[in-house]
């Protein structure tokens, strides 16, 4: 029950009454809880600019009572599981009452958008905020990707924009972030906009994080964590996605990590040697990504794998197995090799202070020296 209380106002040549209101929301207010709060702010405001203009005087106070229990009963799937915090510490409800407070958007009709990608960003310039209308929708544990009506993909709306020069392109993703403050935002703030960063799901305020990588023009994958071959010696953590659960099991653990922030373009490996060495986990994955309008990049471990999604990118080589500089320069400098070859060639590596030091001084040579640095998307195949 929500009580809102408006002052009685006194009207020129009008007897003061007593007032009673009885208020029934059609029904398309009244199935989402935040129309209706939004509503009652509304309602509230335009009786404080009609005392204002009218010039009221001091009376007893008038009350208004707004029943919600009907419309939560009614509420869409998801919504009142996204106010309330479901389990974990504290700090996970910020993060999901944070992104309850912007859905309303996603009810917007999606057929008058044009499919069309946008043009091309300047270096550095913001992406739009997640989450993006129509392209996401309310689910069991919180948002979730989906295509739109108009059939705009999620890969299609948080992709950064990027157009070919013509020139061989290197891409690199950097993955790892979220767990460790200093090291994020380095990565957020010191790259180029054109490198892609993974997000771990166990960051916390991770969506405060995603947002401000995208601010800061840097598009987002979401690492699903997977079963490697030295498990459990080897564990990715929580809810991993394991190459013997049924895909039932899958799905669940897989739509909690979707569910824990918006913004990405597509899905990422934490590990998963074994899980995507497994065929049928393997199509589970790569079925529900497909469906959704996911793109899937691997580090590497999934190279030898067909099929998947409809858009997949799988990484050349890792920049930073061994962790020293000269190491590091030397699988860069093997990386520009590989594009010169190919015309592209995308890299991985983590988020280490050495690995993102050694990347920000790479990257502003590249176009010098003939190269054009892309985004992970815009290496994505069929």
């Amino acid at each position: 029950m929500v009580s809102l209380t408006l002052p009685r106002l006194a009207l020129p040549s009008m007897p003061s009454l007593p007032l009673r209101l009885g208020l029934k929301l059609p029904g398309a207010i009244a199935g989402r809880p935040l129309g209706v709060a939004v509503a009652a702010m509304l309602l509230v405001a335009a009786a404080a600019a009609l005392a204002m203009t009218l010039g009221g005087t001091r009376q007893p106070h008038l009350g208004v009572r707004l029943a919600l229990g009907s419309a939560m009963a009614h509420a869409p799937r998801g919504w009142r599981e996204m106010l309330v915090v479901r389990h974990g510490p504290a700090i996970v409800s910020r993060d999901v009452i944070r992104l309850s407070e912007r859905p309303l958007a996603a009810f917007a009709p999606a057929a008058s958008r044009s499919a069309a990608p946008p043009p091309p960003l300047a270096p550095g310039a913001p992406l739009p905020a997640a989450p993006i209308a129509g392209v996401f929708a309310p689910g069991p544990l919180g948002p979730l990707p989906i295509i739109a009506q108009d059939g705009r993909t999620p890969f299609q709306a948080y992709r950064r924009p990027f157009a070919a020069n013509g020139r061989p392109m290197v891409a690199l993703v950097i993955g790892g972030l979220g767990l460790n403050s200093s090291v994020t935002r380095q990565a957020i703030e010191t790259l180029p906009a054109e490198i892609t960063l993974a997000f771990t799901p166990y960051a916390e305020g991770l969506q405060g994080w995603i947002d401000m990588a995208r601010a800061h023009g840097h598009e987002v994958l979401i690492a699903a964590p997977m079963e490697p071959v030295d498990y459990p010696d080897n564990d990715p953590g929580p809810n991993t996605l394991m190459a013997a659960a049924p895909p039932a099991e899958t799905l669940r653990g897989l739509e909690w990590v979707l569910s824990r922030a918006t913004g990405y373009f597509g899905v990422s490996n934490a590990q998963g040697s074994r899980f995507l060495a497994s065929d049928g986990p393997y199509r589970t994955l790569t079925a529900a990504l497909r469906g959704r309008g996911l793109a899937f990049f691997d580090d590497g471990v999934a190279a030898r794998r067909t099929g998947g999604p409809a858009l997949r990118g799988t990484a050349d080589r890792t920049i930073d197995d061994q962790l020293s500089p000269a190491a590091i320069d030397q699988q860069l400098v093997a990386l520009e090799a590989g594009a010169l070859q190919r015309g592209q060639a995308l890299g991985s590596g983590s988020a280490y202070p050495v690995t993102l030091d050694k990347v920000a001084l790479w990257s502003r040579g590249l176009a010098p020296r003939g190269f054009q640095l892309a985004p992970a998307s815009a290496l994505a195949h069929q």
